[in-house]
C-alpha cells in the first residue's frame, strides 16, 4: 500500500490526466497520502478518488489535488498561499513544500488538530494554522500571491478577493449540489480575469459556522 511502487503508479495516472508539472509530480510522488487517512481507508490512499475523513468532509481526489497546485503554479513561484479549508492536511502537506508559507484555516477544530499533527510528523514548519470561518480568509497575514479554497461557495467569497494581491492567483471550485465548476482568478492592475477550468464537485463551503 505504501510502497514507492503504489505511488508511482499514481503518478503515472497523473500524467494521463494531464498533469504536466514535474515540481508537483515530485512532491505528489514523495508524499505519503495514507497518513491522512484514519486507518480503516487507509489502503485506499492512493486511488484517485476522494475519501471522507469525518464531519462530513473529504480528503480531495489526486487529480483535483494535482491540478488546483498545478493551476496556482501555472503564473509564476507562490510566495505567501491561504489555504481555505485545511482538512486532513494533504493539500497543505503539498502546497508547504513548494511555496515559501502557507496560511490555511480550518473551521473544524478536530481536523485542524489532526491536520497540525501531520504537519509535525511530515516536519513542514512553514504552515501557519488558524481555526476560524474560511470564507472570511485571514486578513491580517495577507495579501497572497496565492489563494487555494477546498470547498465551495456559490459565490466567491468578496474576503477571498480583497486578500488577493496583486499579479496573485485564485483557485476556487464555484457553484452548489446542481454544479460546480473550478474556477481560476487571476488579480492584474486590480482587476480579476477569471477562467472556468472544469466541472468538479466539493463539500459546501460553510461561512459563519465554526465547529469545535
Amino acid at each position: 500500500m505504501t510502497s514507492q511502487r503504489t505511488r508511482d503508479r499514481l503518478i503515472n495516472r497523473l500524467k494521463e490526466q494531464g498533469i504536466d508539472d514535474q515540481r508537483v509530480l515530485d512532491v505528489m510522488g514523495r508524499t505519503p497520502r495514507h497518513i491522512f487517512l484514519d486507518e480503516a481507508l487507509s489502503h485506499r490512499a492512493y486511488e484517485d478518488s476522494a475519501l471522507p475523513i469525518g464531519y462530513q468532509q473529504t480528503l480531495s481526489q489526486p487529480y483535483i489535488v494535482a491540478l488546483m497546485t498545478q493551476l496556482l503554479l501555472s503564473v509564476g513561484e507562490r510566495t505567501r498561499v491561504l489555504e481555505v479549508g485545511t482538512g486532513s492536511g494533504y493539500q497543505t502537506a503539498i502546497l508547504a513544500q513548494l511555496v515559501t508559507r502557507v496560511y490555511t484555516v480550518e473551521r473544524i477544530l478536530p481536523l485542524q488538530e489532526k491536520a497540525r499533527e501531520r504537519m509535525r510528523t511530515l516536519g513542514l514548519s512553514n504552515v501557519h494554522m488558524k481555526h476560524a470561518d474560511g470564507g472570511m480568509g485571514w486578513e491580517d497575514r495577507g495579501p497572497y500571491d496565492g489563494i487555494i479554497v477546498t470547498a465551495a461557495p456559490e459565490q466567491i467569497p468578496v474576503a477571498l478577493k480583497e486578500q488577493l494581491g496583486e499579479g496573485g492567483v485564485l483557485v476556487i471550485p464555484v457553484g452548489d449540489s446542481r454544479g460546480q465548476s473550478l474556477q481560476l482568478l487571476k488579480k492584474q492592475n486590480g482587476e480579476l480575469e477569471e477562467v472556468s477550468i472544469t466541472p468538479v464537485m466539493f463539500v459546501p463551503l460553510l461561512e459563519g459556522i465554526v465547529g469545535r
